[in-house]
């Protein structure tokens, strides 16, 4: 064992790669980028009779796009009204992304996990209703490709909004170590 000083040894901490509990219905889809020197290509939904393939009862309603400026923190927001389930996938940039499954009597009720969603590791983020969802835009901020189950109404919005550190200032801070 190597000796540390006094000061170093009470400020050593380690690091842990223990697999994070996983959050009921939510789903993380790696996708295949296929690239040429031409360019690339990557499938992001398949539908099938108006469903996504992979999703017996999920039908797509609309599909937007949201750009997210370096470092911006959106959250959180949950859907109560009416069901609105979610496909996440970040086009450009990097983003960080909270889920807490806030479901009254889901077996994963109070659970929170991070995501990083990445344009050089793209996915598929399933984000199912009743769990708050937020993200944090990366130093070159994000462009988000979001899909979901139900169509934006403005004149009776579904968009329940949390304040951004409702569940900790912490989750948003920079690793640094």
């Amino acid at each position: 064992m190597i000796e540390l000083s006094e000061q170093a040894q009470a400020a050593l901490r380690f690091q842990s790669y223990t697999s994070l509990p996983p959050i009921e219905g939510v789903s993380y889809q790696p996708l295949n980028r296929h690239r040429s020197l031409e360019g690339d290509f990557m499938e992001l939904y398949r539908l099938s009779g108006g469903l996504l393939e992979g999703s017996s009862e999920l039908e797509l309603r609309q599909i937007s796009v949201s750009w997210a400026s370096p470092g911006r923190i959106n959250a959180f927001h949950l859907h109560p009204k009416r069901t609105q389930d979610e496909f996440w996938t970040v086009l450009e940039g990097r983003m960080l992304v909270w889920l807490i499954d806030l479901r009254r009597g889901s077996p994963t009720e109070g659970v929170k996990r991070p995501f990083l969603l990445a344009s050089d590791s793209p996915g598929l983020l399933y984000i199912p209703s009743g769990v708050a969802h937020g993200y944090r835009a990366g130093s070159a901020g994000a462009t988000l490709l979001y899909a979901m189950n139900a169509q934006f109404d403005p004149k009776d919005p579904n968009e329940g909004r949390l304040p951004w550190d409702h569940f900790g200032a912490e989750l948003w801070e920079d690793d640094r170590g």
